[in-house]
């Protein structure tokens, strides 16, 4: 499975309807979980992660990690899309606010965010999930897009349980 995942295709940026964003989720998932099967470090799960996220979140403009490199800051790390922001204080915008709070952030508009970060202007919504593990806070998993409200919260709980199931694993190496 090294080559991907199976998935009908769709076009980048898509924002179908919640029923069908959630049941290629359904059908992703165990198909990403047979990729990554066995790997332990954070770096190599968390670039995988990313790729393939990105072809199962069609309505997607950027996918990928923050991981934390201090007390109180965010590093870009793997991910698919334009260009991130560098770093982010834990302080500004929703990925600090998820690092923050270790609590899924879903942000239906994010210009009504207090403090929002535009790294593309074009993204309207945004669906950030912290990484914990061992009880730290090790990076935070952002997906932005360029439509209104294009993260359930049925899509949210899917990918937070995911998350911790992946990356929150006792045996994962940062």
């Amino acid at each position: 499975m090294a080559e991907g995942i199976l998935l009908e295709p769709v076009a980048r940026e898509k924002l179908l309807p919640e029923a069908s964003r959630v049941l290629r989720l359904e059908v992703a998932l165990p198909q990403i979980r047979a990729v990554i099967a066995g790997e332990t470090d954070a770096v190599a799960l968390q670039a995988t992660l990313a790729c393939l996220l990105w072809e199962a979140l069609p309505q997607t403009n950027w996918c990928g990690f923050y991981r934390r490199v201090g007390e109180s800051q965010l590093a870009v790390g793997p991910y698919q899309g334009t260009m991130g922001c560098l770093r982010i204080d834990f302080a500004r915008g929703v990925c600090g606010a998820a690092a923050r709070t270790r609590s899924v952030q879903r942000v239906p508009d994010v210009h009504a965010f207090p403090g929002h970060i535009s790294c593309d202007a074009r993204s309207r919504s945004e669906l950030v999930i912290p990484v914990v593990n061992q009880g730290e806070l090790r990076a935070v998993l952002d997906l932005d897009s360029p439509h209104l409200d294009a993260f359930s919260e049925r899509e949210a709980e899917i990918l937070h349980a995911f998350v911790d199931e992946i990356l929150g694993a006792p045996g994962v190496v940062f």
